[in-house]
C-alpha cells in the first residue's frame, strides 16, 4: 500500500469495466475529506474485486492492511444489495459472519465505512441527474461522464447539507455511514 493512501475503496466490477471507479474517485475527491491532509494523487486507491463475494473476501486482508497503516487509513466497502439482500443492515451482517471467521474484530470491523447501492450504483446516478429512481429495478447504464458529474452533484449535496429531494434509501443509509466516518475522523 503507498504510504500516503489514506482511502482504500473495495468494489464490485473489472478494472475498466464499470463507473463505480469513477464515481467513487469523484465523489471522494470532491467531499475533499478534512482530515485529509496533504492531499495527493495517493489520496484514493479503488480495488477491484469482481463481484461482492470478491469484496467480501477482500474485505479481512485490506482491513488488515488499513490497521496496520494507522489511524488516518481507511476501508470502504461498496457493493450492491441484489434481490437477494432486502437492506444496507443485512448485506453489513454478511460481511461480518465472513469477516468475524476470518479472525476480524468487532472493534475492528466497525472501522469499516459501507456503502450499499440498491440495485446498482447507476440508481444514485440516475436519482442524482434526475431526481428520481426506482432501486427496485436495475438503473440505466451511464457514461464516466455521467458518473463523474452525479458524483459532484452529491458532493455538493452533502456540503450544503441538502434534505430534498429525499435521497433513496441505500443512498440515505450510505450517506449515515460517511457522516459517521466524518465524525470519528474530527480529531485527526
Amino acid at each position: 500500500m503507498a504510504s500516503r493512501t489514506q482511502i482504500v475503496c473495495l468494489h464490485e466490477g473489472t478494472r475498466g469495466g464499470s463507473v463505480d471507479p469513477v464515481f467513487i474517485n469523484c465523489l471522494i475527491r470532491s467531499l475533499n475529506p478534512p482530515w485529509i491532509r496533504p492531499q495527493g494523487s495517493n489520496l484514493v486507491r479503488l480495488e477491484a474485486c469482481g463481484n461482492r463475494n470478491g469484496v467480501m473476501a477482500e474485505l479481512p486482508r485490506h482491513l488488515r492492511q488499513c490497521i496496520q497503516a494507522g489511524g488516518n487509513t481507511t476501508l470502504m466497502v461498496w457493493a450492491d444489495l441484489d434481490d437477494d439482500i432486502t437492506s444496507g443492515n443485512e448485506l453489513q451482517r454478511k460481511f461480518w459472519e465472513h469477516a468475524n471467521s476470518a479472525g476480524i474484530t468487532a472493534e475492528e470491523f466497525e472501522q469499516v465505512v459501507f456503502a450499499f447501492a440498491k440495485d446498482r450504483i447507476e440508481n444514485w446516478i440516475e436519482f442524482l441527474l434526475h431526481g428520481a429512481t426506482n432501486e427496485s429495478v436495475e438503473g440505466p447504464r451511464v457514461s464516466n461522464r455521467d458518473a463523474a458529474q452525479a458524483a459532484k452533484l452529491l458532493a455538493k449535496r452533502c456540503q450544503q447539507n441538502a434534505m430534498h429531494p429525499q435521497l433513496p434509501p441505500s443512498l440515505e443509509w450510505s450517506c449515515r455511514n460517511w457522516r459517521k466516518l466524518a465524525e470519528r475522523m474530527k480529531n485527526f
